[in-house]
């Protein structure tokens, strides 16, 4: 994608200049982003996704039992029969990898890393419906798509904006409204991360929000020295070879601390292993237990690709791939696989492409690298025959 074109989707911005200007530093409101909008899912459709037992939903009602009630799914097919007339909210995560037309919806917006992607959700509301005053962590895409939806937006907020109490739901116990606008279908608007945004429905209506993954420095660091311990043995500890007599015995020095920040700094800045983590860990699924490969023998493999069999990504999978060194490696839904750099248009192909068929990978099914990668992802269920 050019990224000096401009683009519908951001108001006829170039992508170039969202990111300078928008991107994670200031809101956008586009009207008409998606003109003519369609809607992918109905509501009916949407309420029967959350009667799934691996569709995770939630019901938020104003005035339930208690303020701001949230109810978890699945739910059970009466469960909206019983509900008031307005001011709640059903909320379905991940809608993206159980309709197709849904995910067919991030398609522009490929000026992003896919992989910064976290998903696409969709919540419908009745008149009044909302989930209160609060604030993300995270930047988000919310598209309207069917009804009315009033969103106004208010301060920066933090780990210290003072919440209401609630066991469930962060909702912020001051907002101060600056901005507010009534977005209609196909209108979008786009929030940076911490800034503090409401949400209430005119009337019955639909919101699209496409949210994005940005972990934590605390899960960073959790999760990378975990991954980071794995290879380092255990005779290798924090060492004083060249230490000077103590006047005190009982004061760390300065140089006790030099000495373990290099410890650290000389395994934290493996570039390699940095990036085998996060490539592994940017492209975990959310749904593990949705990606199940299959056994199949490589001969069974290769002859469904000979007689016109399509490959297709698991709705479920996350797939990347980067550089490491003169090698190249595929993330491929929380694993990873180093390979030979001659594979780039292969890997390239992998995370980009619609379909895989014998047309678009003839080339790479002679190769045997090549041919053993693509096995190996349907055995591992990133990869799966379209008609499976």
């Amino acid at each position: 994608m050019n990224p000096d074109i401009p683009l519908q989707l951001l108001g006829g911005l170039t992508a170039r200049e969202f990111l300078r200007d928008y991107w994670q530093k200031k809101p956008l409101l586009v009207r008409q982003a998606m003109p003519d909008f369609e809607n992918p899912i109905s509501p009916d459709e949407l309420a029967g996704l959350a009667l799934e037992e691996e569709v995770e939903s939630r019901l938020v009602l104003e005035h339930g039992e208690r303020p701001w009630e949230l109810r978890r799914g699945p739910f059970a097919e009466d469960a909206f029969a019983h509900l008031p007339e307005r001011d709640w909210t059903l909320l379905v995560q991940a809608v993206d990898q159980f309709v197709p037309e849904v995910g067919e919806l991030l398609e522009p917006f490929n000026f992003l890393p896919k992989w910064r992607i976290d998903d696409v959700m969709v919540s419908f509301a009745t008149p009044g419906g909302g989930v209160g005053p609060h604030f993300d962590n995270y930047d988000v895409f919310l598209l309207q798509g069917h009804g009315k939806r009033r969103w106004q937006i208010g301060q920066t907020c933090n780990s210290e904006s003072p919440l209401l109490e609630h066991a469930d739901l962060k909702i912020l116990a001051e907002f101060d409204k600056t901005e507010e606008w009534v977005l209609e279908p196909g209108d979008m608007l786009y929030l940076p991360p911490l800034l503090a945004h409401c949400g209430t429905a005119e009337d019955d209506c639909m919101t699209y929000s496409v949210g994005f993954r940005a972990p934590s420095a605390a899960e960073v660091l959790t999760h990378f020295t975990d991954f980071l311990g794995q290879f380092l043995p255990d005779e290798e500890r924090y060492s004083d070879a060249d230490a000077q007599p103590t006047s005190d015995p009982h004061q760390i020095q300065r140089d006790s601390l030099d000495r373990l920040k290099n410890l650290l700094n000389e395994h934290m800045g493996d570039e390699r292993l940095l990036m085998t983590w996060f490539g592994q860990f940017m492209t975990e699924p959310r749904y593990p237990e949705l990606i199940g490969g299959i056994e199949m023998d490589e001969g069974v493999f290769l002859g469904n690709l000979q007689d016109g069999a399509v490959l297709i990504r698991n709705p479920s999978a996350r797939l990347a791939w980067s550089e490491v060194g003169e090698d190249l490696v595929l993330f491929a839904s929380g694993q990873s696989r180093l390979l030979p750099a001659n594979l780039r248009e292969l890997l390239k192909l992998i995370c980009a492409a619609d379909a895989l068929h014998s047309d678009n990978l003839d080339q790479w099914l002679s190769d045997d690298t090549g041919r053993n990668l693509l096995w190996e992802l349907v055995k591992q269920g990133s990869l799966e025959f379209a008609n499976e």
